[in-house]
């Protein structure tokens, strides 16, 4: 485990001297482990190594579940997640990502070579800064996610990643971010402008077989470019 200005994270690479960076956020309650056994399965070209951030988030109370403290992006006070958005604590943690953005192109990784991913809350991150994010970058990976402070979309987005590409996915079946969230935050981006690659799995709010081809052929698109 290695450690940013801000964050812990594992770190995995698919060969020697990468020239492409992936930055995976976790969901609430998980941590940076939590995805790192998919590098393999997602089966990448050995000749373009990738290098696998798995940031760590930092630990936190959670209203929605009593306040406990656990790994979490930002705060949830309800199950309208939209209603009443933790908007310090993402724009907090949006930051965040940013640093890890830069130390990956201090370690000589153009940001045209730098895919954001996510999951659930991860997922939100990754949207949020994505699209925020003044230098573009290589792709947008949100899983089982929706995307946050939507309404504020508009004036904050910046046009280096309007043409970014964009993959979501979603389960039928997730009974912790509604397939209609989901697909109502795809719409909003639609609307802004954005090209969205659309998935859903007949799954619950998880990661599927299925789903894991579908990146891997994403993935090895955004190295192709």
């Amino acid at each position: 485990m290695q450690v940013s200005e801000n964050l812990e994270f594992v770190e995995r690479a698919t060969g020697a001297e990468p020239s492409y960076s992936v930055i995976w956020l976790h969901g609430l309650g998980a941590d940076g482990y939590d995805f790192e056994p998919l590098v393999p399965e997602l089966n990448l070209p050995t000749e373009t190594p990738v290098r696998f951030i798995f940031p760590h988030a930092p630990r936190q109370p959670v209203t929605i579940n009593g306040g406990m403290v656990m790994r979490a992006w930002y705060d949830i006070t309800g199950t309208e997640m939209i209603r009443q958005e933790d908007d310090a604590g993402i724009r907090r943690s949006a930051q965040a990502i940013r640093d890890l953005i830069q130390k990956e192109n201090d370690r000589g990784v153009a940001t045209g070579n730098i895919i954001l991913a996510g999951f659930s809350q991860g997922g939100a991150i990754a949207l949020h800064t994505a699209l925020r994010y003044p230098e573009s970058l290589a792709g947008i990976l949100a899983l089982s996610t929706y995307l946050p402070l939507s309404a504020q979309l508009d004036l904050e987005a910046h046009t280096a990643n309007q043409s970014t590409a964009i993959f979501m996915a979603h389960g039928l079946y997730d009974p912790v971010i509604p397939l209609i969230l989901a697909e109502s935050s795809r719409k909003r981006l639609q609307q802004a402008g954005y090209s969205v690659e659309w998935h859903s799995y007949p799954m619950p709010h998880a990661v599927s077989p299925e789903e894991i081809r579908d990146i891997s052929h994403w993935f090895r698109q955004r190295l192709d470019e």
